[in-house]
């Protein structure tokens, strides 16, 4: 389920209250649903807040329309009203890694860096900290290096698959435990990187277990068929969710002044 279905899904419970006449108001053109700021449900919306007043209602009740609404819809795992009237999300494992990667391929790339060693080494120990020397030496151990490693190794990943003629990745439902791990990093990047939470070095410390989890996921699940194995949509699927490490490890690492080459 992406952001737009779990939209449209919320757009329908509130059609459904209106037409029921539960609930007397205008449906919006959007739900507004975002990622919630606290919490570990997926995602929100405050849709209610919104329609409270022209309803006469409180918001809260709203809520609790919209609520049980989304009930039985597919994807949808748990919907609970939070705080002054918004609407929390739970949706099933498999489409949040959809979610996730749809999300995040749906942004623009960041900018290229020209390579420049000395010029990310002093990026990464402004960011991070750590040995100069020990940061230009391209090796296990080195959390730049594995940074830039597990960039690199995405992008090959893509690479190899438009080879072989898999087509282009597509967004899927993944449940494998490495794959979950990697889309629920990817889904905190736009807060981490919107609220810059623990500054440069957050950043950091976050695109080191993005490396990890990338590198875990394509290992426990590989993305490219093996041996006479035919390409198949979980080979895409696996493959999208690479790409859009790639893409938010490109974006940490250029927030931090750092390059993010195709090839290492």
């Amino acid at each position: 389920m992406t952001p737009a279905e779990l939209s449209e899904a919320v757009l329908r419970a509130v059609r459904g209250a209106v037409s029921g006449g539960v609930l007397r108001a205008e449906v919006p053109a959007d739900a507004g649903v975002r990622r919630p700021p606290h919490g570990d449900a997926q995602w929100a919306t405050g849709i209610a807040l919104r329609l409270a007043a022209e309803a006469g209602r409180p918001a809260r009740e709203v809520a609790g329309l919209v609520r049980d609404g989304l009930a039985g819809v597919p994807g949808v795992v748990r919907a609970e009203v939070a705080g002054p009237g918004f609407v929390n999300v739970w949706t099933s494992g498999g489409a949040a890694v959809r979610a996730a990667v749809a999300e995040t391929l749906a942004r623009p790339p960041a900018p290229v860096l020209a390579e420049d060693p000395a010029r990310d080494v002093r990026a990464w120990r402004a960011a991070a900290g750590g040995d100069p020397a020990g940061l230009l030496v391209q090796r296990e151990g080195n959390p730049l290096f594995e940074v830039r490693y597990a960039h690199a190794r995405c992008r090959a990943l893509v690479r190899e698959g438009a080879r072989l003629g898999m087509g282009r990745p597509e967004a899927g439902e993944l449940d494998g435990g490495a794959e979950l791990a990697l889309a629920g990093l990817l889904g905190e990047w736009p807060r981490v990187r919107e609220t810059a939470r623990g500054g440069a070095a957050g950043v950091a410390r976050y695109l080191a277990r993005v490396a990890d989890a990338a590198l875990r996921a394509a290992e426990e699940r590989p993305p490219l068929p093996a041996g006479d194995e035919k390409p198949r949509a979980v080979h895409r699927a696996r493959l999208a969710l690479a790409q859009a490490a790639g893409t938010v490890l490109a974006d940490g690492l250029y927030r931090l002044g750092v390059s993010a080459p195709d090839h290492l």
